[in-house]
């Protein structure tokens, strides 16, 4: 799907406008790191933790949820490197629900976060 392309490109920019153009207004981001938040708030914490970002897609997978809402899947390769320069990467499946006009609507990003974490916590004192 051509919005996995845009929004990996986005991401890879940290081009908040660009990505946002792609989820409802009311949308959320379920991440492993940041929590649930607005996609508004979760894109700006991410992309100010972040010195620069090389993604490498590995596959997209469509589909649907039990009540029939449309998803779509990517499978990605996130090479992170953090605000303070330390690399954290990992392997990412990220699910978009889709609402009726093709934004999304709700993100949920996948991803095991014993290898990020202790960099993460150390980069971003919270």
């Amino acid at each position: 799907m051509e919005f996995v392309n845009t929004y990996l490109d986005a991401l890879a920019a940290a081009d908040t406008e660009k990505i946002l153009s792609l989820f409802a207004d009311d949308a959320v981001v379920v991440s492993p790191l940041y929590g649930e938040l607005p996609a508004a708030e979760f894109y700006p914490a991410l992309f100010a933790d972040s010195a620069s970002a090389k993604l490498t897609l590995r596959s997209v997978m469509r589909g649907e949820t039990a009540t029939g809402t449309p998803t779509v899947a990517f499978w990605f390769d996130f090479d992170w490197v953090l605000r303070d320069g330390a690399a954290a990467p990992f392997e990412v499946v990220d699910i978009a629900e889709l609402d009726a006009s093709g934004r999304i609507s709700r993100l949920h990003i996948i991803y095991d976060t014993v290898t990020v974490r202790p960099a993460f916590d150390k980069a971003t004192v919270r």
